[in-house]
């Protein structure tokens, strides 16, 4: 059966249904409850009308849902025809509200129809109702029986449930491989597949629904019905990777067991089988995912008696709690923080420098998720896990491709591992103060003109931020694969620390390290790649030209390449982790060769005091994303793009605050598809998903760059304003812009404060403009043009002074950084010259020439405009001096630019 979406895409575009697949039937259910209220209000029988093609289309989609489940659909159905306005209104808003709340999780009540103010539904047997707090997920079914049978499947499988069950569950059947798809695209509490073997394909490539994730996921092996049944569970893996999957057979299952294929099934049942192992194998798919190694064990040691003589006197809370003046402390945290504080990492604890146990599981548990091969959990922050691999990877006098408008933890990291950063630059956005990414062919220019120098073989990682702090997104796989086709033993870090959500979508998924590396690694394994690259060979000839490189998709040679791509999270950024929790997440055909070492770098910058409770959080974030991730962040991205719809398309607040899109965001050069918005409604299906599978660069969704410049604020002002005024917190600014960031903890409530707060701001800004003078009007366009028109240009990087350049008669961009970071250690080379002096202007035109001595890093916007010993320029002093920010690292205005004294360091 097709789904309808023409009634969705007159509140929302083809993209928002796309990325927010599992909230399309929520807005439905909403629709129909508005209908129902005005129905019962005006008695109109043209919103009955209305409402009858609601329901039909409504249909559609809840086939794919055990709530509300086929009894009370009919009851609905039978109100609408009997013109029971008042009993259609009353269980159409509690089905809605139910669904919006997830009430039916919870509380088995809610299932009744009818007698919902009685005793709970006895549909259920009568012990299934005194655990209706366990936690609830849905199977699904896919069965090639008549649908006549399907509420036997059904009936059957609650009849093998027992009080003593650890989840509660539902079943959901279909009968196609179509249908299954569309099934766990919609509904994200699918949490277990039980495949029956002769059900049909039942894919039309005329279904507009599937074709957009066809475009991105190879679906066609579903097409066909030679083994169907490993077709689709490979499909759904590719979808959502966390399900489990069981197949029913009734063919050899003994031979077919045996085989590579069937590790994709969690277990393989003769169809004649009981059901209640089927159902046990269900329990124990989902206590598997649902397990926190770390945590677990945590919880244990809390709860036992423990007499501790180790150096930490806040654990057990007895210090606390016994305390005349602090013991209000323990009162706001609870007794369980200070149980589950310890030094030791025996007694069911783990250490996290040298993890054997519990620790040890739940990293690998992360990894498995992730997609990775290997997981290490970070206590202190991103910024750690950067220099962590920055150290365990480069050696000194290696060369690091570097985005010199990432991170500061990346630029330290060279400094501690002596390897020398080219830096890169991204593409401006002088308008709002920020750039973007690098693009791709700057990263191959880099690469080709350190192989015209000869020292390609000193190149030995590409070090870029994905997505940057703005949401700027790259190809990542393409990347790579242009990348490797120059150097093929290159090591990839993409630093994804607002990013680590992504692999929860399955679209944003193959635009992630892990995502990505995946793909090439399936790819590589094929024969149509070694054809590819020699069919590009042949293309090239034996010389080609770096005119030609540029210009040419490249593809490198199977043969030879090695995927070693490393990514880093900060789970706390966008899952349910404790501030400073972060992930090192591993990819790397040769890891092996390089452990050693990678253990090396935690030792080194690890704490041997770690914080349990922060490695507690990483494991229950695991646990969660794996379990709802998937709805979590499709809720994440719909509040997002109804954010961006509200506010673009309101008639006040849209004339002096706006959601920046992706042509604003991204130079047309770089978005191939010419996708210009998220929201547009005259956006397809085809051209939507064509800009996330192919454009260089798209923009976060979750990310909106709010411009507030035309309100004569700019970022940090407003930010105070949103933060003192309304209790309404972001941290990222810009000259002219703030950074809103929706996450799988804000809900449609945070939408209506927000668009409530931007209104009064407004009205109040429509007020002062109406009731104010000529000088008041003037003023404000002054503000105006100051924040939105007289913008300072965006400096790039100039270059490394020669005396810290391997060769100063080389092109080349690339520097020793840490010996220029510690010559300034010495005071009596180093000179201080204020920035408005006319000192520096004089120098800048005849010498000497202007040398950082150290880190200078305006916030915003948030990158080292200066690095030690590379040569200060006119750009960057007008800059600086344009700057109205207060908060600059590296700099003191009362004692100005520190610099390298020439003559101490010639």
């Amino acid at each position: 059966m097709a789904i309808d979406m023409s009634e969705h895409q007159n509140s929302h575009s083809m993209i928002s249904g796309a990325l927010a697949t599992p909230e399309l039937r929520a807005d439905r259910w909403m629709n129909v409850l508005y209908l129902a209220r005005k129905w019962e209000k005006t008695k109109n029988p043209l919103s009955k009308e209305q409402l009858l093609i609601s329901l039909k289309n409504l249909e559609e989609i809840d086939i794919y849902f055990a709530y509300p489940g086929a009894i009370c659909l009919k009851l609905l159905n039978e109100y609408l025809q009997e013109n029971d306005t008042k009993a259609f209104l009353r269980l159409s808003q509690r089905i809605s509200t139910n669904i919006i709340s997830k009430k039916f999780h919870r509380d088995i009540s809610v299932w009744d129809g009818e007698n919902y103010e009685d005793e709970p539904f006895n549909r259920l047997p009568q012990a299934i109702s005194r655990i209706k707090t366990k936690p609830y997920f849905e199977v699904l079914s896919v069965v090639p029986h008549a649908r006549s049978r399907w509420q036997h499947i059904k009936e059957e499988a609650r009849g093998v449930r027992r009080p003593e069950d650890e989840f509660i569950y539902e079943t959901v059947v279909v009968g196609t491989a179509a249908d299954a798809l569309k099934g766990i695209l919609l509904n994200s509490d699918i949490g277990a597949v039980v495949l029956y073997e002769g059900f049909e394909p039942g894919y039309s490539s005329q279904d507009d629904f599937l074709r957009v994730f066809k475009d991105v996921i190879d679906l066609s092996s579903v097409e066909e019905d030679e083994f169907l049944s490993l077709s689709l569970a490979q499909a759904i893996k590719k979808i959502r990777p966390e399900l489990d999957i069981f197949l029913l057979s009734d063919q050899n299952i003994e031979d077919f067991s045996g085989k590579k294929e069937s590790l994709i099934f969690n277990r393989i049942f003769y169809q004649m089988e009981e059901p209640l192992e089927i159902h046990l194998a269900i329990m124990e798919a989902i206590h598997c995912r649902y397990r926190t190694p770390f945590f677990d064990n945590l919880k244990k040691y809390a709860e036992r008696p423990i007499a501790t003589f180790h150096a930490l006197p806040i654990a057990r809370g007895k210090s606390i709690f016994t305390s005349n003046w602090i013991s209000d402390m323990g009162e706001f945290y609870g007794p369980n923080l200070f149980l589950a504080e310890s030094s030791a990492t025996t007694g069911g604890l783990d250490s996290l420098l040298e993890p054997t146990g519990n620790i040890k599981d739940a990293q690998d548990m992360a990894a498995k998720a992730f997609g990775a091969d290997h997981a290490f959990f970070v206590t202190n922050g991103t910024s750690t896990s950067n220099k962590m691999v920055l150290q365990a990877l480069l050696v000194p006098g290696d060369i690091v491709i570097l985005d010199r408008n990432c991170h500061k933890s990346h630029h330290y990291g060279c400094v501690l591992s002596g390897a020398q950063p080219y830096y890169v630059e991204a593409f401006p956005l002088v308008e709002y103060s920020m750039y973007g990414g690098v693009p791709l062919k700057t990263i191959k220019q880099s690469l080709l003109k350190l192989k015209s120098q000869g020292e390609l073989n000193r190149v030995k990682m590409v070090d870029l931020t994905n997505c940057t702090f703005d949401g700027h997104v790259y190809d990542v796989r393409r990347v790579m694969e242009e990348c490797l086709a120059i150097k093929p033993d290159l090591i990839f870090l993409w630093d994804e620390a607002w990013f680590g959500f992504a692999h929860w979508s399955p679209l944003l998924r193959q635009r992630t390290a892990m995502g990505a590396a995946a793909a090439i690694d399936e790819a590589l394994n094929q024969p149509e790649a070694l054809a590819a690259w020699e069919d590009q060979q042949k293309v090239l000839g034996e010389n080609p030209t770096d005119e030609m490189l540029l210009a040419t998709r490249l593809v490198p040679d199977p043969r030879s390449v090695s995927v070693r791509v490393y990514q880093t999270n900060s789970i706390h950024k966008s899952m349910s982790a404790l501030r400073q929790g972060s992930i090192v997440l591993v990819k790397d055909a040769k890891f092996e060769h390089v452990e050693s070492q990678f253990h090396e770098a935690i030792f080194t910058h690890a704490s041997t005091s770690p914080n349990l409770q922060i490695i507690a959080s990483l494991d229950v974030a695991r646990r969660q994303m794996q379990l709802e991730g998937y709805g979590l962040v499709a809720n994440a991205m719909r509040v997002s793009l109804e954010i961006r719809k509200q506010i673009n398309s309101h008639p006040v607040i849209s004339k002096y605050f706006r959601v920046l899109n992706n042509s604003e965001m991204i130079p047309e050069a770089f978005r191939e598809s010419g996708l210009s918005e998220y929201n547009d409604p005259n956006v397809d299906w085809s051209k939507a998903i064509e800009a996330i599978k192919d454009d260089e660069f798209i923009i976060d969704p979750s990310r909106m760059t709010l411009s507030c410049g035309h309100a004569g604020f700019d970022g940090t002002t407003f930010k105070n304003i949103l933060a003192d005024k309304f209790n309404i917190q972001l941290n990222k600014t810009s000259r002219n812009s703030v950074l809103l960031q929706s996450n799988i903890n804000n809900n449609r409530s945070d939408i209506a404060l927000l668009l409530s707060v931007l209104n009064e701001i407004s009205m109040d800004l429509e007020n002062k403009f109406r009731k104010g003078g000529v000088d008041y009007k003037e003023n404000f366009q002054i503000s105006i043009d100051k924040l939105v028109y007289d913008l300072p240009n965006l400096p790039n990087f100039s270059k490394f002074d020669d005396c810290y350049r391997d060769d100063p008669k080389s092109d080349t961009l690339h520097g020793d950084i840490r010996r220029a970071f510690y010559d300034a250690y010495n005071e009596s080379g180093c000179e201080y010259v204020l920035l408005n002096s006319p000192e520096i202007d004089e120098r800048l035109k005849s010498g000497p020439v202007l040398v950082s001595a150290n880190f200078v890093i305006p916030y915003p916007p948030g990158f080292p405009i200066m690095v030690p010993g590379q040569v200060i320029t006119e750009e960057i002093i007008e800059f600086m001096r344009k700057l109205d920010v207060k908060e600059i690292h590296g700099f003191n205005k009362y004692l100005g630019l520190k610099l390298l004294n020439k003559k101490s360091i010639s």
